[in-house]
């Protein structure tokens, strides 16, 4: 079992167009993670409007779409270098949906990762070894396997 930690650290600003009671505050902030890495974070211009969010910054949503992103990454190539396929690249471009779910509430309700792969060697993976692949690491995957949100991935193929 291992522990993980992040951190969101907010502080309210001085300025005067800043009047937290009426709502009209700043929504960014920081996200510090356990290895020392730190982002803004805000929430998204399309649930909070601007000025008070930072498109610039990352938002819970996109740092939820990231995620399952990246975990599905990092087990694709763990499993690609089991079966001995050498990857060269493996680029995602993954999006998610915030809509209402089943109990009217907005949720993030779909995320589907388009996962680009590219390969060199004399062993190359076929298109049925790729899309096994994309099947067991999605089934790995700890992020995927810890939410309710429907996770599909529609690999890209380079031909």
């Amino acid at each position: 079992m291992a522990h993980h930690t992040a951190e969101a650290i907010w502080t309210r600003g001085a300025s005067s167009r800043e009047d937290f009671l009426a709502n009209r505050y700043s929504r960014r902030h920081l996200l510090r993670f356990d290895g020392g890495a730190e982002l803004p974070g805000s929430s998204s211009p399309h649930v909070v409007p601007l000025p008070y969010s930072d498109a610039a910054a990352v938002d819970p949503e996109e740092a939820f779409v990231a995620s399952l992103s990246s975990c599905h990454l990092l087990w694709f190539l763990s499993l690609a270098t089991r079966d001995g396929f050498c990857v060269d690249r493996y680029a995602d471009a993954a999006t998610g949906l915030l809509a209402k779910n089943a109990a009217g509430r907005l949720a993030m309700t779909v995320v589907v990762l388009h996962p680009r792969v590219e390969f060199s060697g004399e062993h190359l993976p076929t298109r049925a070894d790729i899309e096994r692949l994309h099947h067991e690491a999605h089934d790995e995957c700890f992020i995927a396997n810890s939410v309710k949100t429907e996770v599909r991935c529609e690999p890209v193929f380079v031909d």
